[in-house]
């Protein structure tokens, strides 16, 4: 067969900024305050915290002066004051590598936040279920789901200010991961090293409730905190029952929970095992993973107000100083750290948007060893049934309208031609019955899109290891180019590549019909593929062609894909 010219409508730029231009000019979109649901279909808008936070610290605060009154109280306090029990030759002091293990947590908990909520704002609705059905969130910043047929995942994202978001530009996940993922990396060292030396230099003692006694006297200092009558504070040899507990469920319970909760998200690792993911759906592992950020916000308010207002000399000599004086010292380098962390955060968005290609590089260095040791897990048959299929999976992509398409789509496909070429012994053109023809293959598997909303769906078609016994790949084949009748966000049509040994997974294919039926038109028709180890945006629909190749560097951009070329994605997105 004559090789097709694919390679001619692709669009072969590669985006070096972020301008205008963006997305093919996606303009910005603002959503509405964070939303939680009560009851069946009534809103409470979280702005409303702010005041009601006000209203009880308030209350509370005249509650707690109203118990320091009672005798019984009072004797509770003197029995209780609020010290932990430290066990003897416990040490003594904060170390200095504890003060730069702070600051480094802190300054990398800036970008992972920031990028954090901008990959949340790229589907802003949290469900707990595994399914992402519209009007079936628990939480949300952006309006109802219109009812239009045509109204895509894409459509629904919004923006954030740059201030707040990293970067701030609607749909800019792809440089939203590479952030959040990278810093993830470098947070999760910095955690290593810091349980290493915690658990070395016996520091761990000053962080674990020992005994019970903790719980009445944790309850004994919020008293005293919110009659504003404080506890004498002595952090330079133990933190009080209150702090212990505070530090302990943010060291040892939410740290771990922000690494479980990231991992289920992951395509490879929740269709390779089912039985955790059976139970941590993506969907509740992302709304629990925000959940955990919320903590780490309460937290990090809570712990600098109360340092800031309970002898910021002394605390930040403590951490920063490494001493138990109250000089000036340890404001100095607090002052200059901070200096640092606002000046990283000012420039992190424009930086980004100049140089989104040293970001992707670099996010790739810290992140590409994971994600190319998750995606060679070969994805298994999972165990969902029809009983699991989604009742809503949303569309996305920019559908075809060239006229090769329309006309294509108006005669049902009979005409249609899936061209399989490249460095094959034996290139084919295969029309629907063909394709119909070959070894029936289907599967309900779960689909995982980069923006967040996951879907359950039963697939049916040919094995792409059956593709591949026809047309006999060559020694020298490592990619495959899956090329679509759609164009993308620019100009061009889309592409995406995988690597070949990933066409022999059991689970990848090309889907001919969804859910018993023939393909629908928006998610595909008449062919697109599937591969259950990756991300939904690199299972092409409206598939034409299949090219396989020695090397993707000459096929459009040169980056594996057209949202690797345009919007600063990665081909490897197993996670």
């Amino acid at each position: 067969m004559r090789e097709p010219g694919f390679r001619r409508e692709l669009d072969a730029r590669r985006h070096q900024r972020v301008g205008v231009d963006w997305a093919g000019g996606l303009p910005a979109q603002y959503g509405v305050a964070p939303r939680v649901r009560v009851g069946r279909d009534r809103w409470f808008n979280l702005l409303w915290l702010i005041p009601l936070a006000f209203l009880f610290l308030v209350i509370g605060i005249a509650v707690a002066k109203g118990l320091r009154e009672l005798p019984s109280v009072q004797r509770f306090i003197e029995a209780h004051p609020g010290d932990s029990e430290l066990p003897a030759g416990a040490p003594v002091g904060i170390p200095a590598w504890l003060g730069w293990q702070h600051f480094l947590n802190a300054f990398l908990m800036i970008f992972i936040i920031r990028s954090g909520i901008t990959v949340l704002a790229d589907h802003p609705r949290l469900y707990w279920t595994r399914n992402s059905t519209p009007g079936s969130e628990w939480l949300r910043m952006q309006k109802p789901v219109p009812d239009d047929p045509d109204y895509t995942a894409k459509a629904d994202s919004i923006t954030l200010p740059d201030g707040v978001g990293l970067p701030g530009r609607r749909h800019s996940i792809g440089l939203a991961r590479w952030w959040h993922l990278g810093a993830d990396v470098l947070w999760l060292v910095n955690g290593v090293v810091f349980y290493v030396l915690l658990f070395t230099t016996g520091q761990w003692v000053r962080l674990v409730p020992l005994s019970w006694e903790v719980a009445p006297n944790a309850l004994s200092v919020a008293i005293q905190y919110l009659s504003l009558d404080w506890p004498t504070e002595n952090g330079w040899n133990n933190y009080n029952s209150l702090q212990l507990v505070s530090y302990f469920v943010t060291v040892f319970i939410a740290a771990p929970a922000a690494l479980i909760t990231g991992l289920g998200m992951s395509p490879a690792l929740s269709t390779r095992f089912h039985r955790v993911s059976s139970v941590l759906s993506i969907q509740l592992a992302r709304s629990l993973h925000f959940l955990v950020l919320c903590w780490f916000l309460v937290f990090i308010v809570v712990h600098v107000t109360l340092v800031l207002t309970t002898g910021a000399l002394r605390n930040l000599n403590h951490m920063y100083a490494a001493n138990d004086s109250g000089t000036w010292v340890g404001f100095g380098i607090f002052a200059l750290s901070l200096v640092v962390m606002v000046v990283a955060w000012v420039a992190a968005t424009p930086v980004t948007y100049r140089h989104p290609r040293l970001v992707r590089r670099i996010g790739y260095a810290l992140i590409g060893p994971a994600q190319r040791l998750f995606e060679h897990i070969d994805s298994k048959a999972g165990r969902y049934t029809d009983k699991d299929i989604s009742p809503f999976f949303w569309a996305n992509g920019r559908v075809p309208d060239s006229e090769e398409y329309r006309v294509l789509r108006a005669d049902d496909f009979r005409d249609y031609r899936l061209a399989v070429y490249g460095l094959v012994e034996n290139p084919v053109e295969l029309g629907l019955e063909d394709l119909r023809s070959m070894p029936y293959h289907d599967q309900v598997t779960q689909h995982f899109c980069i923006q967040g909303w996951s879907g359950v769906a039963r697939w049916g078609g040919v094995s792409m290891s059956t593709v591949l016994d026809l047309v006999r790949p060559r020694p020298e084949a490592k990619w495959v180019v899956f090329y679509s009748f759609a164009q993308g966000s620019d100009e061009g049509i889309y592409y995406d590549v995988h690597a070949i040994e990933q066409m022999r997974y059991h689970l990848t294919m090309l889907a001919l019909d969804m859910n018993g039926e023939p393909l629908p038109f928006r998610h595909g028709a008449p062919v697109r593929l599937r591969n259950e180890a990756q991300l939904g945006f690199k299972m092409v629909k409206w598939v034409k062609g299949i090219e396989f190749v020695d090397d993707f560097s000459s096929v459009g951009g040169g980056l594996g894909g057209y949202n690797n070329d345009h919007e600063f994605f990665g081909y490897r997105q197993s996670i």
